[in-house]
């Protein structure tokens, strides 16, 4: 592609049309590194000028797609403007950020972001990116070697934004706000809210605002993307593995396109009793101005 006349024509034909798409939620590539920036008012206007482009030149050609409200969380404040500037707007669907970060997101540096979002009732999501700069190291202990070792272990910075979002109690104070962990796997969920339960059970006394057990706050108001799906010899074991997180309810399928690790739909082998709910009905209920946009494009 050389222009983005080529762009859009490439992604409606390999893309849109192949496979049916409905809606489209646009996250952008770049942007959201400018949360790796040591000037926070040069990375908010930068983000805030991608937005306006992404609102000018790219929701208008196709009624499929979606915006997102890609924020630099450095300036939380700032952020929170930005929010609230392009929050009304009926097809900015979510609140987007970096999964790279200076805090893990839960710490109360992050809560006028949190306000904002409840404020206009948006979902606040995080994308895989955005580490080096001011924000932490991707993986622990230090930077890896090789490209693909970092790819496969990129979830790390997740798992500390799941514990510290539950930790802090940012769904007791915004029990209304969804958590959406885009482009991070999905196979270590499980695992990591048995340890969570575990230990809250044994410690809850250092978090007393907390009133349910954190795999019950995962349940409620965090939900993931399915792609990068692991793909595992059997994949039997994948599925019986993420119906311990109630992956019916909690997965939404993202496709990732254009990239590399792409996720064809039609090879994911998703349970036909949970497709319906991850293929479509569980973003419904996370992106709510989704539904009324649909009855509109279809009158």
């Amino acid at each position: 592609p050389e222009t983005e006349a080529d762009n859009y024509r490439i992604m409606k034909d390999k893309h849109l049309d192949k496979y049916n798409v409905g809606v489209a939620i646009l996250t952008g590539d770049e942007p959201i590194e400018a949360s790796t920036l040591a000037n926070p008012y040069y990375a908010s206007a930068l983000v805030s000028a991608y937005n306006d482009y992404q609102i000018a030149e790219w929701l208008p050609k196709d009624n499929r797609f979606m915006g997102s409200i890609v924020i630099a969380p450095q300036d939380p404040k700032l952020a929170a403007a930005e929010i609230r500037r392009l929050g009304s707007h009926p097809r900015m669907v979510q609140v987007l950020a970096s999964q790279g970060s200076v805090k893990p997101y839960g710490d109360p540096f992050y809560h006028p972001i949190y306000e904002a979002c409840a404020e206009m009732g948006l979902p606040f999501a995080i994308h895989l990116g955005g580490h080096g700069g001011v924000n932490w190291n991707a993986v622990a202990p230090a930077p890896t070697t090789f490209f693909w070792e970092t790819h496969a272990i990129l979830h790390m910075s997740a798992i500390s934004h799941v514990a510290s979002m539950i930790a802090h109690g940012v769904f007791e104070k915004w029990p209304e706000l969804y958590f959406v962990v885009i482009e991070c796997g999905v196979a270590w969920v499980p695992t990591v809210l048995w340890r969570l339960d575990a230990d809250y059970k044994a410690l809850r006394k250092e978090t007393p605002w907390l009133k349910m057990l954190p795999s019950e706050y995962c349940r409620r108001n965090i939900r993931f993307s399915t792609q990068p799906l692991e793909q595992p010899a059997n994949v039997q074991h994948l599925w019986s593995i993420l119906e311990a997180m109630d992956g019916e309810n909690t997965l939404m399928f993202a496709s990732d396109y254009p990239h590399w690790d792409y996720d064809d739909a039609n090879t994911l082998h998703i349970p036909p009793s949970w497709k319906v709910k991850v293929m479509g009905q569980n973003a419904l209920d996370v992106y709510k101005r989704i539904p009324a946009i649909l009855t509109a494009n279809a009158a």
